[in-house]
């Protein structure tokens, strides 16, 4: 998963960066508020790992910011030294999900930063088949069944496809599609995930009328949603001239 961490100290982010890797997640750090702000109005992330106590503002500030106005409903963990019951109510009340004193204790961090994405994203059933209407995932063999029939996809194209229907609704990043397809380390040109993309909307008949669609978001990524077909709508009835 994405995680985006803030906190002054680069000990301590360090620490996130190291501990999140060997779970498989991949961390950004951030030192400010304000870069923390305003990469999220351009990148999407999993999750956010906040600290109280920063040189321009505060986590609970922040916390209010990223629910409103920038309206993110993604899982909230502060890690800070202020562990008082104040300090915890006022925590959660800013909007966050859950609260974890330091020092940080990595086994409890894992199973924290785990329980949070768990509920935010709840894991698809392991080794059977997904469904979504027309389309059918068999994990097992990496192919996709489109109305019944096999589709000629490259293990990146089966593997994007399975991510967009595994996130519908949520608006991700080019950067992150691009770490959860090609990981972090990769060097992928913008053009390639683009191509992907259409590729994917041309192969997979991704339109209205077959009930997704694909939207590319200016600035930002993409964001693919499941759609009303045309043909579900009700005929408004024409009138009699008068």
């Amino acid at each position: 998963m994405r995680i985006a961490a803030v906190d002054d100290d680069t000990l301590q982010l360090e620490l996130f960066t190291h501990a999140l890797g060997a779970m498989g997640h991949v961390c950004h750090p951030f030192t400010t508020g304000a870069a923390l702000l305003k990469s999220l109005r351009r990148e999407t992330y999993d999750l956010l790992i906040v600290d109280w106590q920063l040189p321009d503002t505060s986590g609970p500030d922040i916390v209010r910011q990223v629910r409103d106005p920038l309206g993110l409903q993604l899982p909230i963990l502060f890690i800070t030294n202020r562990q008082e019951e104040a300090d915890i109510v006022e925590g959660l009340a800013s909007g966050a999900d859950d609260f974890m004193g330091k020092p940080v204790r990595v086994a409890e961090l894992g199973a924290r930063v785990g329980a949070l994405l768990r509920r935010a994203y709840p894991p698809a059933p392991a080794g059977g088949p997904l469904d979504f209407g027309r389309y059918r995932f068999l994990p097992e063999t990496q192919q996709l069944l489109m109305d019944g029939r096999p589709m000629a996809l490259k293990a990146r194209e089966y593997e994007l496809a399975l991510y967009l229907f595994q996130n519908l609704g949520r608006l991700l990043s080019r950067d992150h599609l691009r770490e959860a397809i090609w990981g972090h380390s990769a060097q992928v040109i913008s053009r390639s995930l683009d191509t992907h993309i259409s590729r994917l909307r041309t192969l997979l008949d991704l339109r209205p009328a077959s009930g997704y669609a694909i939207t590319s978001v200016y600035g930002v990524g993409y964001r693919f949603e499941a759609v009303k077909p045309l043909d579900e709508y009700e005929a408004i009835p024409a009138h009699d001239d008068i």
